[in-house]
């Protein structure tokens, strides 16, 4: 199903409302017609195999990436079932995936929550935008971290940083924890905290015995309108939400290995490409050596975790 443009597709018995960079969202037919009308309850999600690097959609696909992720999702929704404190349920949003044969294995039918409009992260390793932060000011998103930390060192107990959703193609922006209350209110920013360190923590020890090391992850929560209910929605613990690193390869003070589109940032940002990110012109499509060694690596990261061959 590599290649698959899921924007352009008609899918029987749904409509297309919405593109984010990777992942596209149906509506049933036939709803939202009338302004008036009540919000459908639920939602088909189709994972594309389009890639994004420095906030842009490439031109270029990863072929089987989308299935790579909504399976990849699955898997951690069921290992994140009973992982709150005290064995409490982590509510996820997946419903069915009795979905269109043309999108099966890359689709999901969910629950239509309503977000809360923050990313929640946990990091349990300090890197990427925590570790520019720290460089600076001694602190992530506000909060005061330990003196003499390098690239890689671990983070014990792991942080929980938020930050504001921005607008496809536009960079999120992290934020403290006192911002975050601002716009959600003081409870349920509490409960987010909570709910994501709880993923973080039950994920990273999934991760750490397959030899897998989580350094940091990006979740996203909504409440279901019937129920009140605080629900994990959107993509869990992959290679674009999440950085997986090979423990037999960790080593503190240097940027880590990522089973992630790491192949794509570098080649990107290498003199081969003759793209500069801060021109403003779109990059040049990927070679056929990037897009395959892209492809393995989230294969590789789905297999490790799970312990199953994938199938597409």
């Amino acid at each position: 199903m590599a290649g698959l443009d899921t924007q352009a597709q008609e899918l029987p018995g749904w409509r297309h409302v919405y593109s984010g960079k990777v992942r596209d969202l149906y509506a049933p037919a036939g709803s939202g017609a009338d302004p008036d009308a009540e919000k459908p309850d639920t939602l088909l999600v189709v994972a594309s195999d389009r890639i994004s690097a420095y906030d842009i959609v490439l031109s270029t696909e990863i072929p089987d990436k989308g299935a790579v992720l909504t399976q990849l999702s699955l898997w951690w929704f069921e290992q994140l079932a009973d992982a709150g404190q005290g064995g409490e349920p982590i509510l996820n949003h997946v419903v069915s995936l009795d979905v269109p044969e043309v999108v099966a294995g890359r689709a999901m039918v969910v629950r239509a929550l309503d977000m809360y409009p923050v990313e929640c992260i946990a990091r349990g390793y300090l890197t990427g935008s925590g570790l520019a932060e720290y460089r600076e000011s001694g602190t992530v998103t506000g909060l005061p971290l330990p003196a003499g930390l390098v690239d890689g060192s671990r983070l014990q107990p792991a942080i929980f940083t938020p930050s504001a959703k921005a607008e496809v193609g536009e960079h999120d922006e992290n934020i403290t924890f006192e911002q975050m209350v601002e716009r959600v209110g003081p409870e349920a920013a509490e409960r987010l905290r909570e709910l994501t360190l709880a993923v973080y923590g039950r994920a990273e020890a999934i991760a750490r015995e397959r030899g897998i090391i989580l350094a940091d992850t990006k979740v996203e929560f909504g409440v279901d309108p019937a129920t009140g209910q605080i629900v994990l929605g959107d993509e869990v613990l992959t290679p674009d939400s999440s950085r997986f690193w090979d423990a037999a390869d960790y080593a503190p003070g240097r940027p880590q290995p990522s089973f992630d589109k790491q192949f794509v940032r570098d080649w990107l940002t290498s003199p081969e490409s003759g793209w500069d990110r801060h021109s403003g012109q779109e990059p040049p499509a990927l070679p056929t050596e990037i897009v395959e060694k892209t492809r393995a690596r989230y294969v590789e990261a789905y297999q490790r975790l799970t312990g199953r061959t994938f199938s597409a």
